[in-house]
């Protein structure tokens, strides 16, 4: 039975890569739908993503491919469909309901398998959705606790990516790691400038002209992982950093869901610090 496949391939650079890969695709009589591929010159990485459909198996594809790139290349074949996520949250509700009206709507390309908040506020509008809520107090618990017990929750379910939409809580090294490239959080400022706790504030103070939001993947470096989108907005002398605040939040969740369709539709490639997006 034909069916389509989106072929990833990240791995060392070497002469004739685009050559053989597609000669594998040819001879077993696959169609290229779409193709990109990018070298890293400076590293030396080669990407690439390509949209194949004829009739294959998998693994044998798999293997194929393997054996004609350099050794410890990360190749995968995915079949399109929607991922699953688990959203983690706060108070905030305007990026958590964008993604559940998204949702709703069958545009996010993802299913919601439940939102897990640190606060009860956002519970009535989650199960508006009936999508499960889980409320996880982080009150006279440490750090370690409060996510061991976030970590039962998530662990009910498999998913592909934890969505951080508006989660206002510094994560523990113990989770990222045990989470690592899985988690996804929009911060409200134009990375790398005004890190950490309310660079609205920190903008107003420094006088700046433009706001921003960046979606990252979290690592260990606070609001420094590998930026998947971002987007800026003008602002002027007359906003008070609350004014800047409020016409934050809709750059916030518009940038959130466009990292979103890029990362669900398997159009990012993790690259050191940086990222690679067809």
């Amino acid at each position: 039975m034909e069916k389509r496949a989106r072929v990833l391939i990240d791995c060392k650079d070497a002469k004739g890569l685009v050559y053989n890969i597609s000669k594998v695709f040819y001879d077993r009589g696959l169609n290229i739908d779409n193709n990109r591929e990018f070298v890293d010159k400076e590293h030396k990485r080669f990407f690439m993503r390509t949209i194949v459909s004829g009739i294959f198996d998998i693994e044998e594809l798999l293997a194929e491919l393997h054996a004609i790139t350099p050794k410890e290349a990360h190749i995968r074949v995915i079949e399109p469909k929607d991922k699953k996520i688990v959203l983690m949250v706060t108070k905030e509700s305007h990026a958590l309901g964008d993604i559940l009206i998204r949702h709703a709507d069958g545009e996010l390309g993802a299913k919601i398998e439940c939102v897990i908040g640190n606060h009860n506020t956002l519970r009535e509008l989650v199960e508006r959705f009936d999508i499960p809520f889980f409320h996880v107090p982080a009150e006279g618990l440490s750090r370690e606790k409060h996510e061991a017990k976030v970590m039962e929750c998530i662990d009910r379910y498999s998913f592909d990516y934890i969505v951080l939409a508006k989660y206002m809580r510094i994560l523990t090294s113990t989770f990222v790691k045990v989470y690592d490239q899985k988690i996804i959080n929009i911060h409200h400022s134009f990375l790398p400038a005004f890190i950490g706790a309310n660079p609205y504030k920190q903008a107003y103070e420094r006088g700046v002209k433009i706001i921003g939001a960046t979606a990252h993947y979290v690592t260990n470096d606070l609001d420094e992982g590998p930026i998947i989108a971002q987007d800026v907005i003008p602002v002027n002398h007359r906003l008070s950093w609350k004014d800047m605040q409020r016409a934050g939040r809709d750059g916030e969740k518009i940038v959130l869901s466009r990292a979103l369709a890029l990362v669900l539709h398997d159009r990012v490639f993790v690259n050191g610090n940086k990222t690679v997006i067809f």
